[in-house]
């Protein structure tokens, strides 16, 4: 295991407990979020370094690798995952401003199904992802060549630049976003996703919330401190959209955390309490994921 000394975004030393939480998908290990003091940053840590951390995705149950449904949440997943990649195109065709090669470049794309649904809708398509298992089904999946690091791409002036659900799987934040924002070409637009732990359903389900996903999930944002990191590294927070169909879905995985199993019971109490979280963010802003719009 490895410790965070100091906070990323800010650069504090002082942390406070925050909660303990299970990794529920693979090994069963409890792991400490704790809380930066100055800035709030939530923190996993101590955490696997990076020569452990890969058996903590080796499992069936870790869906966005696997891409094989073992359970209803799963069959779910996948259903809302092809609506949202024809949502994603859109959002991506909305933001793009015509100039040059048309290009996309997908960090962490996992088993490939949106860099495909955009290579079949005219795009130029690049994608990086770190896992050799995801890599080749990414590669089988788009007929492209996959990266396992950015260090080896020789694009730049990239039109678009997507985190679906990554940056919090990233152990050296500034470190990525400085090799995204050269790459990014001047009008180019980054979209990340990640888990808003402020939202409601955050709240609600507090150790048992699926968001936080220990110890995959090495950091923890609210729109504060994703806005914090941002400036910190020469980017500009643009608009924030949230993603109403997580908090369905990391409430039906939380309900199956606390029960042990899936229910009706447990699936109707996942529906009123996601219905309930983007109630109150209508009001609030607090979405359970929300994708951050990013320009230099």
């Amino acid at each position: 295991m490895t410790e965070v000394k100091s906070c990323p975004i800010c650069g504090t030393t002082s942390f406070t407990p925050f909660l303990q939480c299970k990794d529920y998908t693979v090994s069963q290990e409890t792991f400490n979020l704790v809380k930066c003091t100055q800035c709030t940053f939530v923190i996993t840590t101590p955490r696997p370094d990076d020569e452990h951390i890969g058996r903590y995705y080796q499992s069936d149950n870790y869906i966005s690798h696997a891409n094989k449904a073992t359970g209803v949440v799963d069959k779910i997943y996948l259903q809302a995952r092809n609506y949202t990649l024809q949502w994603k195109l859109d959002l991506v065709n909305n933001y793009y401003k015509p100039f040059g090669a048309k290009t996309i470049l997908d960090y962490g794309c996992g088993t490939g199904e949106f860099l495909k649904k955009c290579k079949d809708n005219t795009w130029n398509i690049v994608g990086v992802e770190p896992s050799d298992d995801a890599r080749a089904k990414s590669s089988q999946t788009t007929e492209a060549t996959i990266h396992s690091s950015i260090e080896t791409l020789t694009q730049v002036n990239l039109n678009i630049i997507t985190l679906w659900h990554v940056l919090e799987h990233v152990p050296n934040l500034d470190e990525l976003l400085t090799q995204l924002r050269e790459r990014l070409a001047n009008n180019g637009t980054i979209f990340i996703a990640v888990p808003n732990h402020a939202s409601a359903d955050g709240q609600r389900y507090k150790q048992h919330w699926a968001g936080y996903d220990v110890p995959r999930h090495l950091w923890h944002f609210s729109p504060k401190t994703m806005r914090e990191l941002l400036n910190k590294n020469g980017l500009r927070l643009d608009a924030m959209l949230p993603m109403k169909l997580d908090a369905y879905y990391i409430s039906l995985l939380s309900e199956k955390y606390i029960h042990g199993k899936q229910s009706i019971f447990t699936m109707v109490t996942a529906a009123l309490n996601g219905l309930r979280s983007n109630l109150k963010a209508k009001r609030s802003g607090q979405y359970s994921s929300l994708i951050y719009i990013v320009k230099k």
